[in-house]
């Protein structure tokens, strides 16, 4: 098959190729060393008993004399290494230090002892001892554990000790930098897990806003016509019975409500769609809303402020466009206007907006700011959370009977 392919094809790999080998080859040693560690920390338990009676026997079978309290101290920790790994204990908590406790303990008596023949068996002891110090400590106690170990291991004066010193010190000092590494990196873990718990409620709340916005709307318009559109079918049904002509105009008076009530549902499914925007024009977006706006509801728009191109952050746009879209839906729903002008004008790192319609107003009359439309539970919810969410100021003004005006200044 080598023959039917050209010289370079056979012996070279491109270079994008290789490059995404050596990556899949990169991340299958990383989840394999992940893997290994893993293991190690699971079965630490059974760890602890397989060196418990590797000591024990140790010190039972080695060629010299047999230390009667070595082997005591011996067997007595491989008992109580094989009960923890049965019982399951905890390796956390006052039990956790405990264990550590006597772990400590057992690494200073194989060290002190020289572990007969097995001379590798402190070092291995040692690895365990840190690494359950690691993974189930915090670092104030791993760096007891250390300065023990190195103080016993300088200070001690026995000879075989020096081959063990260095390697106490230097995996001491590591493991001491690991610990403190792996607690900052818990803590930046948590902070993550509060923040995305933050999320979550914040998601939970917009979600619940919504849906009552929703329901709200659904029943303060379509399904307040749709009651009177059955009504009024009854009353057609009545009229046709015994007035035909009476009942051919409660007839057009239902086809005038009819569309009354589709644009209403227009207007509110056109409210309920993601703003399509462009942060980096602003004025042109909300110039695109107000003719859609217009020609949706026939109700004439001022703009003005188009002609300046600024650009706000992507989530910041997306609010604003928002707003402006809702108050311009509020509108249409409840102001009966005939004239409805939207300005923009940017100040600095300041934006202004302002959207004022000569309709019927709201019941209150005069000027309020946030605050005190939060205070007084005046003027709409949704708008009043938005300018909130953008620490942005907030002015309401009404005229029962002439119209009214929302007035914004948004930081950007």
């Amino acid at each position: 098959m080598t023959g039917l392919l050209p010289a370079s094809a056979s012996t070279e790999i491109p270079g994008h190729e290789a490059k995404l080998i050596a990556g899949s080859g990169k991340t299958r040693l990383a989840s394999g060393l992940f893997a290994l560690g893993s293991w190690w920390i699971r079965n630490l338990p059974y760890v602890r008993v397989l060196l418990g009676i590797t000591g024990f026997s140790t010190e039972l079978f080695r060629g010299q004399e047999v230390s009667i309290p070595y082997s005591l101290a011996n067997g007595a920790f491989a008992l109580y290494a094989m009960v923890v790994a049965i019982r399951g204990r905890s390796q956390s908590g006052v039990f956790g230090l405990l264990a550590l406790f006597a772990d400590t303990i057992f690494f200073l008596i194989l060290a002190n002892q020289g572990a007969g023949f097995a001379i590798w068996l402190p070092w291995i002891f040692y690895f365990y001892l840190l690494t359950a110090a690691i993974a189930y400590h915090r670092p104030w106690e791993v760096l007891i554990v250390v300065g023990i170990s190195i103080s016993f291991c300088v200070f001690a004066p026995q000879p075989h000790l020096s081959l063990l010193r260095r390697a106490v010190v230097i995996a001491g000092v590591m493991a001491c930098a690991f610990a403190v590494h792996k607690r900052l990196l818990e803590g930046r873990l948590e902070e993550l897990q509060r923040e995305a718990g933050r999320a979550r409620a914040e998601a939970e709340r917009a979600a619940t806003l919504v849906r009552q916005r929703i329901a709200a709307d659904f029943h303060d318009g379509p399904l307040q016509s749709f009651i009177s559109f059955h009504m009024r079918l009854e009353i057609l049904r009545k009229l046709l019975e015994r007035d035909h002509g009476a009942g051919l105009q409660e007839l057009q008076g239902l086809q005038q409500l009819s569309q009354a009530q589709v644009r209403e549902l227009r207007a509110f499914v056109r409210s309920m769609r993601p703003v399509e925007g462009d942060s980096a024009n602003l004025a042109a977006a909300v110039r695109r809303i107000t003719e859609e706006f217009e020609k949706e509801s026939g109700i004439p728009v001022t703009f003005v402020g188009g002609e300046a191109t600024f650009a706000t952050a992507q989530e910041t746009g997306g609010d604003v466009l928002q707003m402006i879209r809702e108050a311009l839906h509020n509108v249409q729903k409840h102001a009966r206007a005939t004239r409805v002008a939207v300005a923009m004008e940017k100040a600095g790192k300041t934006l202004g907006v302002s959207i004022d319609d000569n309709g019927v107003g709201f019941e209150f009359s005069g000027a309020y700011t946030l605050d005190e439309l939060e205070l007084l539970r005046l003027g709409p919810t949704s708008l009043k959370q938005r300018a909130r969410s953008l620490n942005a100021e907030m002015i309401l003004e009404s005229w029962p009977g002439r119209g009214s005006g929302l007035k914004l200044k948004i930081p950007i």
